[in-house]
Parts: structure tokens; sequence; C-alpha cells
């Protein structure tokens, strides 16, 4: 009989398995820090397996996430690093990381920010994703800047009145803007990135793909610059 065969639970009689489970027992009492050790293992090995996972959904969804030909782009057009990120206006963290994720892009220089509309919390998230490409489609890309700048700032309910003075008070034409919530371009767009969010599991805001990687929540700006200089360290 091998060792194996000696451990194997299957081969044991009653008495040597309740002698086998006391003396387990007795081991963790004595050395209770094994049982976190396991635990830190365990959660290291389902971090790298969802890394690892995050990065197939990537490669097999490069185009719909960097190349959609409708999300706003900015920072730097030719960066060599592409920051996506899929945001819903009426989101705490997404707020909480927006002036961070603004700070990335003014610091280094050098990266493309791609910003994905995915309202999922609410009507209100809706409509405020639905005003904001509106206005792009409308008035274009600077315009939807300073819309979706404003956006993410906004308190209280995002109605007809509210987002008609809020575009006035940049110029805008609120009011064709508002009349162009309803167009099937912006039920599209709004359609085809959350079917992309649904395939790629981001079920909540902020989610990030940085170059090759998904970063699922919100991300402080020193963790943000070291994930940007990994990947160019490994690029």
């Amino acid at each position: 009989m091998t060792m194996a065969d000696e451990f194997d639970l299957s081969n044991m009689s009653d008495d040597q398995k309740a002698a086998f489970g006391e003396a387990v027992r007795a081991y963790l009492l004595e050395n209770p820090g094994v049982i976190f050790e396991a635990a830190a293992l365990y959660e290291e090995q389902q971090a790298a397996q969802q890394a690892r996972a995050d990065e197939t959904l990537v490669a097999d969804n490069l185009d719909a996430l960097y190349n959609d030909g409708y999300s706003w782009v900015g920072g730097n057009p030719d960066g060599d690093i592409t920051v996506v990120e899929f945001l819903d206006y009426r989101c705490g963290y997404c707020r909480k990381a927006h002036p961070e994720v603004a700070e990335l892009i003014a610091k280094d220089g050098n990266i493309r920010l791609i910003v994905k509309e995915y309202p999922i919390l609410g009507e209100a998230s809706l409509i405020s994703s639905r005003f904001a490409i509106a206005t792009q489609i409308v008035a274009g890309d600077e315009a939807y800047k300073a819309v979706h700048e404003a956006l993410i700032a906004m308190k209280g309910n995002p109605g007809k009145g509210p987002l008609v003075r809020l575009a006035g008070t940049l110029g805008l034409d609120g009011d064709a803007i508002w009349a162009e919530m309803e167009n099937e371009e912006v039920t599209r767009r709004i359609s085809e990135t959350r079917a992309l969010g649904q395939k790629m599991g981001i079920n909540g805001t902020p989610s990030f793909a940085f170059g090759d990687q998904m970063v699922r929540g919100y991300v402080p700006l020193d963790s943000m610059l070291e994930i940007i200089a990994e990947l160019r360290q490994n690029g």
C-alpha cells in the first residue's frame, strides 16, 4: 500500500477516519495560522485565474473595446496605452474615480482614454447616458466632453428641465439634444455597449480595461500608475 492509499479516506475504516479527523483538528488548533495561509493561497489562485480569464475576454473583444467607432476618445489619441472606462453617471465610485482618471491622463500625456456609456443603475442613469450620447451626435466630441464633465458632477435628478438648462450653460441647444435622445442610433450604442459589458462579465461600475488587462471596480491613482508602468515594461 502506498502513502497515498493510506490517506485515501475511501480506504479507511470508520475508526481510522475518526482518528484522522481528530489529528487534523488537533494540528489546526495548535497551528491556526495554517488556515489563514491556505485562505490567502486560495485567494491568490482565484485572482490569478480571474486575471487569465479577463485577458482572454479582452483579447476576444478587442475591436468592440477599442474601435467601436462611436465611443468618445480623450487623452492622447495616439497614446501607447489605451484605457477603457465603463461608467454610470449616477455611480458614486465613478464620481470618485473621475478626477483620478483625469489626473492620470494629465500626468502621463501618452494615454488614450475611451469612455463607454454603461448605465446600469436605473432610469436616471439611462437618461443621463442618452443625453450625453445625443450631445455627441448633435454637437460633436467637444460638446460631449463638456456635458460628460457636467453629468458626472450633477446633483439631483436628470429630467428634461435640468438637462436642457445644463446644456444652455455650456452654450448648447438643450432642446435639440433632448429631442435626439430617443433616436435609434442612441439606443443602438447603449445596447451594443451593454451587450459587450455583459459578455465581459461587467456587473458594476467603474470597470476598466488597461491594455490587455481588466480591472473591475474603483482603482486609486497610484494603482493606475503602477498598472500603466507594468504594461509599458512588459510591452
